[in-house]
């Protein structure tokens, strides 16, 4: 397994980040100790969660995944070997039976830290990141920015930082990041970091074959600004596996589990997958291989999460650590993107 230095930090995380946002729902507790048991002995150290997990989600699961996580530490006692990574959840439709105010003020963030340290058993987590951006904006597979005058937030960068400083003080987090956020709130919140508040060192959104339109404002800032992409869905929620193919449903799919979840289901993402598909054959790659590897070796991402609903997925991921693309296979990636750019919303 390779590492790669969190930016800003002493901790080096694998390449490869466990994902874990089925374990409750579409995966039992026992399947989530397998993974992880298997996860970490072939050398995955970091590993992502939220409180708002298992999806999709719903108040009688909540919480569920960090639960299944704190079991394990308490079981294996191996706390130590995992960089830990979980999420306070913004203000999204289907995350409003966590809290009335889905805010990131002061009493939100202890009381949301306190929970998922309580469900995950540990004393202090490595990153803790805001799940969305709690404006009104293109967050979460909207293309554009339409300006909303109902729009009831109030600028709050410093004052965010200052409360997870506090966490920071404390021990309980060890380095905070953000999620589904946009160029514009990156770099509002790495101006309002000083000598008194935190930085972020990292940033979680979507990244793959068929979603690349983080390239083009986040991936200068990650470069210019030494932050770090957490890529997740790379694998475009398992259509850049191939399953899907001609129209077909595997049963336990996700896409069966979920079947009003269209991001990557368009008539543009399946003729891009099917250009995709072929391209790894003519290379003896399988469309996975092909996918994660694509997103691995992007200079500007940190860590790549993959999730499973089995472990013979986990293992065909993980596995894909060791391929290697070439110039030509990227040149041919790019000429596919150029014909049907960023497909998935």
């Amino acid at each position: 397994m390779e590492y790669k230095r969190l930016p800003n930090t002493d901790l080096d995380v694998s390449k490869l980040c466990l994902g874990t946002m089925t374990w409750g729902k579409q995966n039992t507790e026992a399947e989530g100790f397998e993974q992880m048991n298997y996860a970490l002995d072939q050398g995955v150290n970091f590993w992502d969660t939220a409180e708002l997990y298992p999806v999709p989600a719903e108040s009688k699961t909540h919480g569920a995944t960090e639960e299944i996580i704190g079991n394990w530490f308490k079981k294996n006692r191996k706390r130590n070997q995992v960089i830990l990574a979980s999420k306070i959840a913004g203000p999204e439709v289907f995350s409003s039976h966590i809290r009335n105010n889905m805010s990131f003020n002061k009493p939100n963030i202890d009381e949301a830290l306190h929970n998922s340290l309580r469900r995950l058993k540990t004393d202090y987590i490595d990153l803790y990141q805001l799940h969305w951006p709690e404006r009104k904006t293109n967050k979460f597979g909207k293309r554009g920015f339409i300006f909303m005058s109902d729009d009831p937030w109030v600028e709050n960068f410093e004052n965010v930082l200052d409360t997870l400083q506090g966490h920071i003080k404390s021990g309980k987090i060890r380095h905070i990041g953000i999620s589904n956020e946009n160029p514009w709130g990156m770099m509002k919140f790495l101006n309002a970091s000083n000598a008194n508040r935190p930085r972020m060192v990292s940033i979680q959104n979507a990244y793959s074959l068929l979603c690349r339109e983080f390239e083009t404002g986040h991936s200068e800032i990650c470069h210019r600004e030494d932050i770090g992409l957490l890529a997740y869905s790379p694998l475009g929620f398992g259509v850049l596996t191939g399953k899907y193919m001609g129209g077909i449903i595997p049963q336990g799919s996700r896409l069966e589990f979920m079947p009003n979840y269209k991001r990557y289901s368009s008539d543009e993402c399946s003729r891009a997958t099917e250009l995709y598909y072929n391209l790894a054959k003519q290379n003896g790659l399988s469309l996975t291989q092909l996918s994660l590897s694509f997103v691995s070796e992007r200079s500007f991402v940190t860590s790549n999460i993959i999730g499973a609903t089995s472990l013979k997925q986990l293992k065909e991921n993980i596995e894909t650590h060791t391929v290697k693309l070439s110039e030509e296979i990227l040149s041919k990636i790019d000429e596919i993107h150029n014909k049907i750019p960023n497909p998935a919303v």
